[in-house]
């Protein structure tokens, strides 16, 4: 899989010492020096604490990296670990005192987006728990849990379909990830990866049948067929949250004729057909609205790459990519689903939407996917014969209650036309 481009900041021993990435290391030990003021902590006793799991943090890296002078390793994490600290301790100091003129880093707010943009990176990672023992050792009580840091500091920023306006809604992010806090959190892509796949939607999935159907729709294709997508716009909803009520058919038959028998008017009569196409026609998937921008291929294809590396079984953002590359075909899927609200498309263009999402798809490897009941029902529906003749019907003859009513007046002319025409029949034989 294609690796996103670093742009500022290089975190742990992948990237680390190249010369473009210089002036960041400056801020580095500026941030250093400010976090010993604001702990009272000591150098050495804050080198210390990487010493003493040196080992075991070199092993959360490959081999190549694990040849380094002890001395340099040490620093190396022990620098990074603390520009990641001091950085979401400054953000929410920002945040809470509402500062403009602050830090030089916060106030240039494309440093700020760009280094968001780095802490993502797969190859671009420090262990999770060095971070928790720093922060735990060197703050004392009156600082926030280093779990509300994080979330404070992704959320700050426009982030991957997370605005977070309110405090109501970021709390809510909060708190699906300290409920993963006894689950061990390997670094911050994992911790991001938490966000999206909150537990009570990850077990409603696994108790659904496994194997990939063949899947025959787009979204287009399913609106031809009738189909209906529904967007949700509320940003505190999971994005995986997918759902597809089940179908049901009202006894619109006896309805129709008992309210026509009281209403004989070709108006009422309009009205009843229109709504019995629409009770024959239910159905509609309820998407959480995706917003897609310049920062979504980023932050999908470390997910993804984390999930075919680490988490092949549970691959749910996979998954979800999956269901979109299905759904979207061209641009003309796109232009729907944004006029659905399906889609919010930041980039401008449906066809830069469209190629996005058909790239994603195709570095899935995965054999099964968490949406794949979803994807059986789709395909009963777009092959039901009857469905789609009715789909057909209800788009050419009524799809507004103006042409509804042409139709049935249309059609009541042609019977009376008929009916005039089979006694003109019967007298001409008499």
């Amino acid at each position: 899989m294609k690796k996103p481009t670093l742009r500022l900041v290089s975190i742990g021993p992948f990237h680390y010492g190249r010369e473009e990435l210089g002036d960041i290391e400056m801020h580095k030990l500026r941030y250093f020096m400010d976090f010993c003021k604001r702990t009272s902590k000591s150098q050495k006793s804050l080198l210390k604490i990487i010493e003493d799991d040196e080992e075991k943090i070199r092993h959360c890296y490959s081999e190549e990296f694990r040849n380094r002078s002890s001395i340099d390793f040490v620093k190396m994490i022990l620098l990074d670990a603390i520009f990641i600290i001091e950085l979401f301790l400054k953000t929410n100091q920002k945040i809470q005192n509402k500062e403009e003129e602050c830090d030089y880093i916060l106030r240039k707010p494309l440093l700020g987006n760009g280094i968001l943009h780095d802490l993502i990176l797969l190859e671009n990672q420090l262990p999770f728990f060095v971070l928790e023992k720093l922060y735990m050792s060197a703050c004392n009580d009156n600082h926030p849990p280093f779990l509300d840091l994080f979330c404070d500091y992704f959320t700050h920023y426009k982030w991957a379909n997370y605005s977070f306006k309110s405090e109501k809604v970021k709390q809510k992010a909060k708190e699906k990830v300290k409920q993963q806090e006894k689950q061990q959190v390997n670094h911050f892509t994992d911790l991001v990866r938490l966000l999206y796949c909150p537990p009570d939607v990850v077990k409603k999935w696994s108790s659904e049948e496994a194997g990939r159907p063949d899947t025959r729709f787009c979204a287009t294709k399913l609106d031809d067929a009738g189909f209906n997508f529904k967007g949700v716009e509320d940003h505190s909803k999971p994005l995986l949250d997918i759902k597809l009520p089940t179908f049901v058919v009202r006894h619109w038959c006896r309805a129709c004729l008992c309210f026509f028998c009281c209403f004989p008017c070709i108006f009422c009569l309009c009205i009843l057909c229109f709504r019995c196409l629409n009770h024959l026609l239910r159905g509609s998937l309820e998407v959480p609205q995706l917003v897609i921008d310049y920062e979504t291929e980023v932050i999908f294809r470390n997910l993804m790459a984390l999930e075919q590396c680490h988490y092949p079984s549970e691959a749910y953002i996979c998954s979800y990519v999956w269901l979109l590359d299905r759904l979207i075909e061209t641009e003309k899927d796109v232009d729907l689903l944004v006029k659905k609200k399906v889609i919010a498309n930041n980039l401008g263009s449906n066809t830069e939407v469209a190629t996005l999402i058909n790239k994603l798809g195709n570095q899935i490897v995965a054999t099964t996917s968490s949406y794949d009941h979803i994807a059986r029902r789709l395909n009963g529906r777009y092959e039901n014969g009857w469905i789609q003749l009715l789909a057909t019907l209800k788009r050419e003859y009524f799809p507004n209650i103006f042409r509804g009513t042409a139709t049935i007046v249309g059609l009541i002319v042609l019977a009376f036309t008929l009916w005039n025409f089979r006694l003109s029949i019967v007298k001409k034989e008499d």
